[in-house]
């Protein structure tokens, strides 16, 4: 099987690899999926990802059409790398390979004026035109007009707090902070059109290639708020040059006045996705989230 054969007969690539006709190397994939390397008899190379063969529930319905349709959404914006998706099938996604390479700030700053660029290219409205999931976890993508702090609550933290308090991830004392934050949703101000946003923004998701470029992986693609995908990025320590990122994302599109601090608020979906989903180690995250939340509302109310 050579990379034509695979683009004109993406169905066959299940039955090359049970039959082990194309060489597979493990590669690190995340905690979701098992993830591999494909050398094809042309030497090219394709990046593989399964469910995992031992897992306790079956692949839900979708999860891989879902990646594969954001990833399409993002790469026809044109304005960041994506890898091109080259067979999406209900238990496994292929996508081009992206040799990984060094973190450079020449490769930060492109990619900062490039995430802008995605942003601008905006979305007819929140959600998007496909199921959507967000790690293992549904994530509901039903199109919404906004405004965006309603959709936000609605769509973005109430389903994962719920999920979290369920789980027995978060306490009623931390539920209740979420909940103010909720129930003040409308005060934070930045309210802005949908944009174009990856959704799950956190450092791993940026694959530093040995072209010199930052290519986009995993994404939980959405119309949604750009700030969101900023914040995202400052979690779990940070990628390297994250100032430089944003000092030229910030050249190209400003964020508007007091993005910083909403930094917070819009890390708050993210990290209840991670309780929801890994239980009480993130507690205290979303806890420290929604307390800084909280104080920036308070002084953003003060100042005005």
């Amino acid at each position: 099987m050579d990379l034509a054969y695979l683009r004109a007969h993406p169905e066959h690539l299940p039955t090359f690899l049970t039959h082990q006709r194309i060489r597979e190397t493990p590669v690190s994939g995340g905690d979701i999926c098992t993830a591999s390397r494909l050398t094809l008899d042309d030497g090219h190379s394709v990046f593989a990802k399964t469910w995992p063969e031992r897992s306790a529930r079956p692949v839900p319905e979708g999860f891989f059409a879902t990646e594969a349709a954001g990833l399409r959404w993002l790469r026809e914006a044109d304005a960041v790398p994506v890898p091109e998706v080259l067979v999406a099938l209900p238990d496994l996604l292929a996508l081009d390979w992206v040799e990984p390479g060094e973190p450079t700030p020449e490769a930060a700053e492109a990619f900062g004026r490039g995430l802008a660029g995605l942003h601008a290219s905006g979305a007819t409205s929140f959600g998007a035109g496909w199921t959507g999931f967000i790690g293992a976890l549904p994530q509901d993508n039903t199109p919404d007009p906004g405004p965006w702090p309603g959709w936000f609550a609605r769509c973005r933290l109430l389903p994962y707090l719920r999920m979290s308090v369920d789980r027995g991830a978060l306490d009623g004392a931390g539920a209740a902070l979420v909940e103010q934050v909720v129930d003040r949703i409308d005060e934070f101000g930045g309210d802005e059109p949908p944009a174009r946003v990856h959704g799950d923004l956190w450092p791993g998701n940026l694959l530093w290639g040995a072209d010199g470029r930052v290519w986009l992986v995993d994404p939980a693609a959405h119309g949604g708020h750009r700030e969101t995908d900023l914040a995202q990025l400052a979690l779990f320590g940070g990628p390297p040059h994250l100032e430089r990122i944003l000092a030229a994302y910030r050249e190209v599109r400003p964020p508007a006045d007091g993005w910083r601090e909403r930094v917070p608020l819009h890390q708050l979906h993210l990290l209840l996705v991670h309780t929801a989903l890994f239980g009480t180690a993130y507690a205290d995250a979303v806890v420290s989230a929604a307390r800084a939340a909280l104080r920036g509302v308070r002084r953003a109310t003060v100042d005005k």
